[in-house]
């Protein structure tokens, strides 16, 4: 489907996002790989929407059709999302954030719990514990993956293929799409994003994020796909062993763009979770925790 563009003025930048529906507000933050932007959303929009939710996703500085900012470290865009939500004169909003965008939607949780009704997570390693004995790989931050050069469209299909459980998905519009949010000034911002500050973990504390979430000042879902990178599944699954009480769901079939590839899934249990603050259980054979 194809959304409306609207722009903003937020810290000076031109920022662009899409919206449907009326009630409560969900914010969605896409990750940071190469071509990332609103666009991830846009087959999740309407179904949220119908739920009776107002949802709204943006282009965070330099991705998409939003400005490029002279800032390109995270803490920079988690300032940003606060930003955007005061320029849209939002008193409150849940936050639905994507890979890297999880463990910024964690932080502004904690650090505005007036202003922060739930978060939901979607397959963000970084708020997940280490497999015992591994060592930590260095190089770019979670979910900021891309190619040296700008890429071509093939590289462009294999990158969004890595992501995918489901190839089907790519489609001929949606290749596009995410083809040309990945040259030209968005993949000179990638190229400066490498070279930026440093990981949210660092700014919050010692201890690791994945053992504050028991803390978080809101409620909390957290969806992973079995077949996601990183031993994803098997770090999940000690997540939950380690702390029972928080909602994490791992479907089967499903690598890391999770609102793609257990689409009908995600609407329901998001649903549910952002309306009532609990996610509905799903008789689903693939939903293993």
């Amino acid at each position: 489907m194809t959304c409306e563009d609207k722009f903003v003025q937020v810290d000076g930048l031109k920022t662009r996002y899409i919206e449907e529906g009326s009630g409560p507000t969900v914010i969605l933050l896409h990750g940071a790989s190469l071509g990332s932007s609103a666009d991830v959303f846009t087959r999740n929009l309407l179904p949220l929407a119908g739920a009776g939710l107002r949802v709204i996703a943006y282009d965070q500085p330099g991705f998409g059709l939003t400005d490029n900012p002279s800032d390109y470290s995270v803490a920079y865009r988690r300032r940003f999302t606060m930003m955007f939500i005061n320029a849209l004169a939002l008193e409150r909003a849940a936050l639905v954030g994507h890979s890297q965008a999880g463990s910024l939607a964690v932080a502004l949780a904690f650090d505005y719990p007036q202003r922060i009704s739930k978060v939901m997570i979607l397959g963000t390693g970084s708020l997940l514990p280490a497999v015992p004995g591994a060592q930590k790989q260095k190089g770019a931050r979670e979910g900021e993956e891309g190619t040296p050069s700008e890429p071509t469209l093939e590289q462009t299909r294999a990158l969004l293929a890595h992501n995918l459980y489901n190839h089907q998905l790519i489609t001929p519009e949606a290749l596009e799409i995410r083809h040309r949010m990945s040259t030209g000034k968005n993949f000179e911002a990638f190229l400066k994003r490498s070279q930026a500050g440093q990981s949210l973990d660092s700014e919050m504390d010692a201890k690791p994020m994945w053992q504050r979430l028991v803390d978080l000042p809101c409620p909390l879902l957290m969806i992973f796909g079995k077949d996601d990178r990183g031993n994803a599944f098997e770090r999940a699954t000690m997540l939950k062993e380690n702390f029972p009480q928080i909602d994490l769901r791992i479907f089967d079939h499903c690598k890391h763009l999770v609102q793609w590839d257990v689409m009908d899934e995600f609407h329901k249990l998001a649903a549910a979770f952002l309306v009532n603050g609990r996610a509905a259980h799903l008789d689903h054979p693939s939903c293993l925790a």
